[in-house]
């Protein structure tokens, strides 16, 4: 295949990579966005198997059988609840190569550069392994964190923001030698002194944001794979590289500020620590909150869902931990039947990965118009006659509103307080990744649905149909 149609080819794919982006921006055409990414890459990687620059096909068939045999079994295996996970392991991979490609570029001696390409494609190699070292350390922490492997609570080092500083300057610095060294074992010396700082801060900056902040850790690393992405294509002269990492890294810091405004944090202070705990704390008998909780079982849920005119879903984590989407489903099928209202309201950091709600009833095979954003159906609180919450807790947390010392303050929540009566399904009074109890739980018109998720939701499912 000739040079020029192998750059058509990429043009191609980059088109189809667009429209995939545009596709994954609505549940109701995400099918259609990832058959446009699959073609997408489909065509570029033909392309270059096909092109000139690829002298030897057996090695990268080999290797792409390899990588493809082992995605095609992760996919299989890994359950729902553990995408945001695998998703940060990717992450991680697409780090290790942008490294490993920049050393290999370094030490290829087949291409000749001198005078100011030769320092622009050391710049290139220089970024390049920055951010991949970053990304890859960063991701493997991240993955430590959301398996449970790792606490989720922050852990904050003292002096670390001029620790971060003094990294900075030296990552600096060790630039200028790597860039003006004339040996070349002495610049292979910068840049594994480089790599060893970007290392430690991709651990040190994932190692200070706490639980309730991994939405954006995720959405974050997911923009720096992109960047590391690349920079591998400025280091490769590949275009479609370039602009698909461009497209990723772009798309993903959006998302990441679009994050951060739902939780009403500053993205550079959640880079420089975020909140959390190691996963919730049980909230002590003598705490500061007032109140008793009023605890129902699966026969009076029932009942209050029967007798509802409109009910508002709203689920969290704890849905995704008991695999209780498709008892979900179920019940809202009956309900509207009925002839209830039906919706369900999605906080966009419900979860461990922006979208992670979404996925979850899409897999259930909930209808998409049904499914509302937080911003959306906000207002129809105070019209509903019961709310279920199904495994939240900051995100419905009224504290965000009223309680100005509160870690999650100023937070944009899920007005559930509002609604006639509100349930929340939880296994115990233990509190969220911001490690804060919920006032919701005491409210007057709020009941308590202990129990795992799935269990109860099929009780109640039973009760339903036999009235």
């Amino acid at each position: 295949m000739s040079e020029g149609l192998v750059t058509v080819s990429y043009i191609a794919s980059t088109i189809l990579f667009i429209l995939s982006l545009g596709g994954l921006s609505n549940p109701e055409t995400s099918r259609r966005g990832n058959h446009y990414g699959i073609a997408g890459m489909a065509i570029a990687i033909l392309a270059t198997l096909l092109g000139p620059k690829v002298t030897s096909i057996v090695p990268v068939i080999i290797a792409m059988l390899i990588g493809g045999g082992v995605g095609m079994t992760a996919a299989k295996r890994v359950q729902m609840t553990q995408m945001p996970e695998l998703v940060a392991l990717m992450h991680s991979l697409v780090g290790l190569a942008a490294v490993l490609i920049g050393y290999t570029s370094y030490v290829d001696n087949s291409i000749e550069f001198f005078g100011v390409e030769k320092t622009i494609h050391e710049v290139e190699i220089y970024i390049g392994i920055l951010i991949g070292a970053v990304t890859f350390s960063g991701s493997v922490i991240a993955f430590g964190k959301l398996s449970g492997r790792l606490s989720g609570k922050p852990l904050l080092l003292p002096a670390r923001h001029l620790l971060n500083l003094a990294g900075l300057l030296a990552v600096i610095w060790c630039c200028s030698l790597f860039i003006n060294v004339a040996s070349h074992g002495a610049g292979m010396l910068f840049l594994f002194v480089m790599t060893f700082i970007a290392l430690a801060f991709g651990v040190h900056m994932v190692m200070a944001i706490g639980g309730a902040d991994m939405p954006v850790v995720v959405s974050m690393l997911n923009s720096y794979s992109g960047w590391a992405a690349s920079a591998t294509g400025f280091m490769l002269s590949n275009d479609l590289l370039i602009v698909t990492g461009a497209l990723v890294g772009s798309s993903g810091a959006i998302l990441s500020y679009i994050m951060c405004r739902a939780m009403n944090r500053n993205f550079f202070s959640v880079i420089a620590g975020g909140f959390g705990t190691a996963g919730g704390t049980v909230v002590a008998a003598g705490d500061a909150q007032q109140g008793e909780v009023q605890p129902i079982d699966a026969e009076e849920t029932a009942d209050l869902l029967r007798n509802a005119g409109k009910v508002i879903f709203v689920p969290g984590y704890g849905m995704a931990v008991a695999q209780a989407q498709h008892t979900v489903c179920e019940i809202t099928k009956l309900l509207r039947a009925k002839g209830i209202d039906v919706h369900f309201a999605i906080h966009p950091v419900a979860g461990r990965m922006p979208g992670h709600m979404n996925v979850l009833l899409a897999e259930a095979r909930v209808p998409y118009d049904i499914v509302a954003e937080m911003d959306e159906i906000n207002a129809d609180f105070p019209k509903t006659d019961l709310v279920m919450v199904i495994g939240a807790n900051d995100i419905v947390n009224p504290g965000a509103q009223d309680d100005p010392n509160s870690p999650i303050a100023g937070m944009p929540v899920l007005e559930v307080w509002k609604a006639r009566t509100s349930i929340v399904m939880k296994r115990s009074m233990a509190s969220g990744y911001a490690g804060v109890d919920n006032p919701l739980f005491y409210k007057e018109n709020n009941r308590m649905l202990f129990g795992d998720a799935k269990k109860m939701l099929d009780e109640v499912l039973t009760a339903l149909r036999a009235g």
